[in-house]
């Protein structure tokens, strides 16, 4: 089993006091946080991570590892790539968009898994540890920091709309869309916002809950790519350096 995980200290600063009126807000509405303050959602949608029993371990089902066993199941072995997740989390939570406190990551799994990730959790390195954080996660639905009891990563309850501010404003992206969109026109000044970035190798994002879906690039882009931009383009417009 992969060892504890640690949190990464230069990460963002916690918010601030909370007032008795934001508590109150938030205990009118049950499971969404307040719209409030600007912040980046992103989504990574239709990750595969997917744990597999091999021998008396698990493992995580990945296309270079399981093939035989894929195909033997009729499964498309080019469908499991959770190194899509794993380059994607990289891009993210080591942007200075996330060290500055401005940035939420939630993963939406094929299998309807919705994860949740601290801002302030480090991720693996190396695809291997990566692999053993994500059996330990959907096995035990969380994992904690190795120095006290904060979930670095917890499974949460579906759908992820629950969980995101009042009334913000939910984009799709995709190159199928015609348009090119510069995504630094659609950063809200004071306002959170949605992303959903699709975390397969093939297909186009498919939710019901976005108010548009946009392209951002001439060329297809991996999904690692598309939130590098994303996280740079905020950094931009609000100033993280």
């Amino acid at each position: 089993m992969a060892a504890p995980w640690r949190v990464s200290r230069g990460a963002g600063a916690g918010p601030g006091k909370r007032s008795l009126e934001m508590e109150e807000e938030e205990a009118r509405t049950p499971g969404r946080k307040r719209a409030g303050g600007r912040r980046l959602l992103v989504v990574l949608e239709g990750a595969s991570l997917e744990t597999v029993k091999v021998g008396k371990t698990y493992e995580l089902l990945n296309c270079d590892k399981h093939k035989s066993l894929l195909l033997k199941n009729g499964q498309n072995p080019g469908e499991m790539r959770p190194d899509i997740t794993h380059q994607s989390l990289l891009m993210l939570m080591d942007s200075p968009l996330n060290r500055a406190g401005l940035l939420q990551v939630y993963i939406h799994t094929r299998r309807n898994v919705l994860i949740e990730v601290n801002p302030q959790t480090r991720i693996p390195r190396t695809f291997d540890r990566f692999c053993g954080l994500m059996v330990q996660l959907l096995h035990k639905l969380s994992v904690r920091a190795a120095d006290g009891p904060q979930k670095l990563l917890k499974v949460i309850k579906n759908p992820v709309t629950d969980h995101f501010p009042v009334g913000c404003v939910k984009i799709g992206t995709s190159f199928s869309c015609e348009s090119v969109t510069d995504v630094r026109d659609l950063v809200p000044e004071t306002d959170p916002i949605v992303f959903v970035v699709g975390a397969f190798a093939h297909g186009s994002v498919s939710v019901d809950y976005t108010e548009k879906m946009i392209s951002i690039s001439n060329y297809p882009l991996s999904a690692a790519l598309t939130c590098a931009k994303l996280c740079s383009a905020f950094e931009e417009v609000w100033g993280v350096v």
